[in-house]
């Protein structure tokens, strides 16, 4: 949009799934509306969110209501709208390649990228946006070690007939599972624990959902957060290739949004021949804001999730006092 020729190269076939609870949050809409798309977003198939159902151990609940103006909590699904993202860039002029895996990378006076078909791109300003496992990061010898620590199984699964418009957050004695409906017929079921506990988790949602022995489940692992600098002189690291969130709290579409938004604006200054140093100091200055006061509820998130115990501990002290609840889930929906 800003006039720059741009290149994208996904490893990916489009449309595709992916590892996701597939929510946005309402801080989303201001950068889809800036980005003209906010509308085509709202034409997918998708659910309007209404509440957060926490759930304890025991089965205990705290529910907390979203918002319900304009700026409302969706759920769609990752292949409807990554796809929908694609499409529109390519509308705008960038030049695509698909199925396309980079496989080395050099830098000189541009970045060199060498790819699994023998095909070879050049770039003067690369962004690494290819997910908590960053294939860019791990070529640039950037990548934290990575540690097992929790797996995360999720599925589409029949959507069930009483499940109505909420998001549940349910601890279990092995884990966490989350879930959120994102059409009429459709519930996107998350599953996440430790890889001694993955096999226990997904016996669980074969009998809570009425699943098929073979039902087949996308993974990622690992989930470590280990953190990768945002910003190098030519390089750029966006949503979940920094590693900042935890994937438990729903704010990764939010964050690759913004964190992608802000280092299209500096990457524009840079190449329109603006200071470097000072369009990477206001980069930085905004990235660090968008998550000040914030990064306590990853390290509770992990917590909780690592000891599911815990979670339901604040589970049970919600029910005496919702306010704790309530304002995680205010800082999740309103990250902006």
């Amino acid at each position: 949009m800003a006039g720059l020729q741009s290149l994208v190269l996904d490893r990916e076939k489009f449309p595709r799934e992916k590892v996701c609870g597939d929510c946005l949050n309402p801080s989303c809409w201001p950068v889809l509306e800036r980005l003209e798309l906010a509308e085509r977003v709202r034409d997918l198939p998708h659910s309007k969110l209404c509440s957060v159902e926490f759930t304890a151990i025991d089965g205990r609940e705290v529910i907390v209501e979203l918002p319900s103006d304009t700026d409302y909590e969706i759920s769609v699904k990752r292949s409807l709208f990554d796809d929908l993202l694609l499409r529109c860039a390519r509308e705008i002029g960038a030049d695509i390649h698909e199925q396309t895996t980079a496989t080395g990378l050099s830098r000189n006076d541009h970045w060199n990228i060498e790819t699994a078909s023998g095909e070879f791109f050049q770039a003067r300003i690369l962004v690494g946006a290819d997910g908590r496992n960053s294939t860019v990061a791990r070529l640039c010898n950037l990548l934290p070690p990575l540690e097992r620590e929790r797996v995360a199984l999720q599925a589409h699964v029949p959507r069930p007939r009483d499940f109505g418009d909420r998001v549940v957050l349910q601890f279990l004695p092995e884990g966490y599972s989350g879930q959120a409906p994102v059409n009429e017929t459709q519930l996107n079921v998350c599953l996440v624990g430790t890889p001694p506990t993955v096999s226990t988790l997904r016996k669980w949602a074969e009998r809570q959902f009425d699943l098929p022995a073979n039902q087949a489940w996308r993974t990622i692992t690992p989930l470590t957060r280990s953190p990768v600098l945002a910003a190098h002189e030519n390089l750029f690291f966006i949503g979940d290739a920094a590693r900042v969130v935890e994937p438990f709290t729903g704010e990764g579409i939010y964050y690759a949004l913004r964190s992608g938004e802000l280092a299209a604006n500096a990457i524009a200054k840079i190449l329109r021949g603006e200071n470097r140093n000072s369009a990477l100091l206001e980069f930085g200055r905004a990235y660090a804001q968008m998550y000040r006061g914030r990064l306590w509820i990853n390290r509770l998130a992990r917590a909780a999730v690592l000891r599911p115990q815990l979670g339901s501990f604040f589970v049970h002290t919600a029910r005496i006092n919702p306010s704790i609840l309530k304002l995680l889930t205010a800082k999740i929906v309103l990250a902006g």
